[in-house]
């Protein structure tokens, strides 16, 4: 059985400690009345999360002398809406839930991001504890504290800043993904080393197997990825500055999953990063910025692991680079009009572009456009 490890995300009087391991789904309970004594909770989670993990999750509260009450609902990027927080909200509120009780999130990104905003927004701030059952959430959307859903005008676009109390993140519940949510999970991974961890980046090219098997590879990566991610949040909590970096791949991503219509049977959030990432690195290297040596190592690793990396890998048309491009000035790292993009010098020397023209990117997607 592999040891838990905890990674602590620094801020203050507000540090909490992102646990990693198998089991603690079981040892939740004991985890959260350690931190939140007398706590009640709701659970919000999908339903095939659901059918996975909740009766686990249930009997584990209980057992730490914790009550809970679920809020079940339907799986997809799609129940990052306006009328899923709304449910959320509502499921809360006739649980009669008060401000010093908390909010637990069971399930994958859109879980955490969705659960999160309602624990910030319901009696002005409710307790909110991640439980990131994929692994893109353990190592990316469950640390932070950006919470938020989607709007018909892009991603993300609507949220709050809520820091969890804790995170726990069971290794475990990552044996019962489907392989693709797992591959799409390890983009996120793979960003950190392209961010700035070079070292970190040539591991995975030589232990992704293992960390794809399981074991002490699996949660050394992902703790290697949690102490990346804590780092930079406790420097930029609210991005204003360096955290900016985390979005490498996303400006792109956000775009293309908004193109696609946030349909997961065509492009899932993981896979959306792996393209972004690796046309931020073939576009750093148009710009001369890289070697396209570079760009090509990051596209191989991808391709190697079986992620998407190009945008003729996403099933059906696409919009024209036109409209791409639209997408990518709604994305919320456009300031005061002038477009953002995280691109790179190489391999780990990723750095915030401001003020990237135009009519480059859009040069730029109509050469990588599949029509």
């Amino acid at each position: 059985m592999t040891a838990t490890v905890t990674v602590e995300v620094g801020l203050g009087d507000r540090a909490y400690d992102i646990l990693i391991g198998p089991g603690l789904i079981a040892r939740s309970g004991a985890e959260i009345a350690r931190r939140l004594p007398g706590v009640r909770t709701a659970i919000v989670t999908d339903r095939n999360v659901a059918a996975a993990h909740l009766d686990s999750l249930t009997e584990g509260l209980a057992a730490g002398g914790i009550e809970s009450v679920p809020i079940v609902l339907a799986p997809g990027e799609k129940t990052k809406s306006f009328d899923a927080l709304q449910e959320v909200v509502d499921g809360v509120l006739s649980a009669r839930l008060e401000r010093g009780d908390a909010v637990v999130a069971l399930g994958g990104g859109v879980i955490g991001d969705l659960a999160g905003f309602a624990a910030g927004i319901v009696r002005r701030g409710m307790n909110f504890v991640q439980m990131p059952t994929s692994l893109l959430a353990q190592v990316d959307s469950s640390v932070g504290g950006k919470t938020g859903i989607n709007s018909s005008r892009g991603k993300n676009l609507v949220g709050v800043f809520h820091q969890p109390r804790v995170v726990l993140a069971d290794t475990g519940v990552l044996d019962t993904l489907p392989e693709r949510e797992f591959r799409a999970g390890y983009a996120e991974v793979a960003k950190y080393g392209l961010i700035d961890r070079p070292e970190f980046f040539a591991w995975l090219e030589k232990n992704w197997r293992e960390v794809f098997a399981g074991g002490a590879a699996r949660t050394e990566a992902i703790a290697q990825s949690c102490r990346a991610k804590a780092e930079v949040v406790a420097r930029d909590e609210f991005e204003t500055g360096d955290r900016a970096l985390l979005n490498l791949g996303h400006t792109f991503g956000h775009a293309l999953e908004a193109a696609t219509g946030y349909d997961s049977a065509r492009l899932v959030h993981g896979e959306g990063v792996a393209i972004g990432m690796a046309l931020a690195h073939r576009f750093s290297a148009r710009l001369n910025l890289a070697s396209p040596d570079d760009a090509a190592r990051v596209e191989a690793h991808l391709a190697a692991v079986d992620l998407p990396w190009r945008m003729a890998d996403i099933a059906g048309p696409l919009p024209d680079a036109e409209r791409l491009l639209g997408y990518i000035a709604q994305d919320k790292k456009v300031s005061r009009g002038a477009l953002t993009f995280i691109l790179t010098r190489g391999i780990g020397q990723s750095f915030i572009a401001r003020d990237v023209p135009a009519s480059e990117v859009l040069s730029f997607l109509r050469e990588n456009h599949p029509g």
